[in-house]
């Protein structure tokens, strides 16, 4: 499937190379270079986020972002194996570096799913032990499976043993009254001893009972020092920190302390924090550019899939924050509402919401 996935996002790439030079080089040079990075070690990446980071917003991050590692939203083992492939798994090329997070606790049918995304042309496959919803819980994975290293560690080493992918880990400080450090060290070495080397941490402990996943996202303490300790005494390993991180001066601030950091809602709710981390990050000589820029460079992509029956609701929608801050932000957010929704809608509409813009 993986010549699938290739060609179904070089006909976006023609089709954009056509009519943006900007986004000619930005399609190109990601597309085959990044995912050697991703082995190496990526030091910032985009959060999966269920609703959030569907195609079309990793889309727009790429035209922000060259590097940073992109996730997908969470998609369960079951849907995989079961589900429209072709629905829950295309990307374009230009999306890479690309990690496909998946959820389950079954080893041999979490190798299925890696032989799969393998096939898919994924850089990087991670396995949520920290969504603290209760259906993922009920399916016995995500934030629970903290409880359970050694099952964690038999799916790594599962998925490890059928790919030649990296095989990573997201997950919480701790959950419930298990929430000790030496908790956390030790599910993090039992599943290192099965392969993982890289773990991503959301330094705030997660309540599987009386919280909501939204609750939990903000009102347990966040623990940095509970993650730096972490790569102190794992210097082998490759430890990223999430939660809470909202600018870029924090970005730099934890690097100094670990290898990555991972951006959750402040990248959806604020891509223009991403504006600049290829030159101040990656090292990379480039201007970052200007969001109307970013916005322009969008326009024949949606197009393309306006034209082949995608609302452009369903794109813009990941739009509306991008100027927020900015005056003229509540008459663009206005207009993309109520003109993204009609009939026939393209990328006019976008266009001519930008005029609002002082």
């Amino acid at each position: 499937m993986f010549a699938h996935a290739v060609s179904y996002g070089l006909e976006v790439l023609y089709v954009l190379n056509s009519e943006s030079t900007m986004m000619e080089s930005t399609l190109v040079t990601s597309s085959f270079s990044q995912p050697l990075s991703v082995k190496r070690g990526n030091p910032l990446s985009v959060a999966p986020m269920m609703d959030r980071t569907d195609r079309h917003f990793r889309y727009l991050m790429r035209q922000i972002t060259r590097k940073t590692l992109l996730y997908t939203e969470m998609v369960t083992i079951p849907a995989i194996i079961n589900g429209d492939r072709s629905k829950l798994l295309d990307f374009s090329p230009e999306e890479h570096p690309l990690a496909l997070q998946i959820g389950g606790d079954d080893p041999e049918k979490a190798a299925e799913c890696a032989r799969i995304a393998e096939d898919w042309g994924y850089d990087e496959i991670n396995l949520n032990v920290g969504c603290p919803s209760d259906r993922v819980k009920s399916g016995n994975f995500g934030a629970c499976l903290m409880a359970q290293p050694e099952k964690v560690a038999k799916v790594v080493e599962a998925m490890q043993n059928a790919v030649s992918l990296p095989i990573t880990v997201k997950h919480r400080i701790g959950i419930d009254e298990r929430d000790r450090y030496e908790d956390m060290s030790y599910f993090v070495r039992v599943v290192s001893d099965a392969g993982c080397q890289r773990f991503t941490v959301h330094a705030r402990k997660a309540w599987l009972q009386g919280l909501s996943p939204k609750e939990n996202r903000n009102v347990p303490p966040l623990r940095y020092q509970d993650v730096y300790r972490l790569k102190q005494e794992f210097p082998h390993l490759f430890v990223e920190i999430n939660g809470g991180i909202k600018t870029l001066a924090e970005i730099k601030e934890h690097l100094h302390h670990l290898d990555a950091v991972m951006i959750g809602r402040a990248a959806y709710d604020n891509p223009n924090l991403f504006s600049s981390v290829d030159r101040e990050i990656y090292g990379e000589d480039s201007s970052p550019p200007t969001m109307k820029e970013v916005v322009k460079a969008m326009f024949p992509y949606l197009d393309y899939w306006v034209n082949r029956g995608v609302k452009l609701n369903s794109m813009t929608r990941h739009l509306i924050h991008i100027f927020n801050g900015q005056p003229g932000a509540k008459a663009w957010r206005r207009y993309l509402t109520e003109k993204g929704c009609q009939p026939h809608a393209g990328a006019e509409v976008v266009e001519q919401a930008l005029e609002l813009l002082t």
